[in-house]
C-alpha cells in the first residue's frame, strides 16, 4: 500500500504535474488502435481538414493527463478505485510537439463509515503556449487509516 490515505487529503490542496510531450508518431500509433479517424492518422487529409493537421485524439490526451496525476499524485494514495470521470471538456486541439502539463486540485474528501472516502478532484492540462487543452473532473475512493 501506498503511505497517503484519504484522511491525509487535503481539500483545496494544488498538485503541479510533470509534462508530456507527444511526437506525430505516437499521435498517429494511438489513433490507429483506438480512434482512428482521418484527422488522427493521416498527415495530408489533415492537412487539408478542418485543423490544418494532425491533432491528438481526445481520448489520447485524457490518456495523458491519466498518466500525469497517477506520477503526481494518485500513484502515491491508497486509491482502491476510480469512480468517474465527468465534466470532460477537450479545449482546443493538440498538435505533435506540444508539450502538456497541468494541476490537479483536491475538491472533496467524503469519509464513509466503510474505511474509505470518495475523492473528488478537477484538473486542467494546458500546452507550452499555456492555453488549456483539457479539463476533468475525477472521482476515485481512496482507503482511510487502518484504525486499530
Amino acid at each position: 500500500m501506498s503511505g497517503v490515505y484519504a484522511d491525509d487529503l487535503e481539500v483545496g490542496r494544488v498538485y503541479q504535474l510533470d509534462s508530456y510531450t507527444l511526437t506525430e508518431d505516437e499521435i498517429v500509433e494511438f489513433a490507429k488502435t483506438w480512434d482512428p479517424q482521418i484527422f488522427h492518422v493521416d498527415k495530408a487529409a489533415a492537412e487539408a481538414g478542418a485543423y490544418g493537421g494532425l491533432i491528438a485524439s481526445g481520448l489520447h490526451t485524457l490518456s495523458i493527463y491519466q498518466r500525469l496525476a497517477v506520477a503526481g499524485s494518485f500513484g502515491e494514495w491508497n486509491v482502491i478505485a476510480g469512480k468517474r470521470f465527468s465534466d470532460v471538456q477537450f479545449l482546443r486541439p493538440v498538435r505533435p510537439g506540444d508539450t502538456l502539463t497541468g494541476t490537479l486540485v483536491i475538491d472533496a474528501v467524503d469519509i464513509d463509515p466503510r474505511g474509505r472516502a470518495l475523492v473528488t478532484t478537477t484538473a486542467e492540462l494546458v500546452n507550452d503556449r499555456g492555453a488549456a487543452v483539457l479539463s476533468v473532473t475525477v472521482d476515485a475512493y481512496v482507503r482511510t487509516r487502518p484504525t486499530g
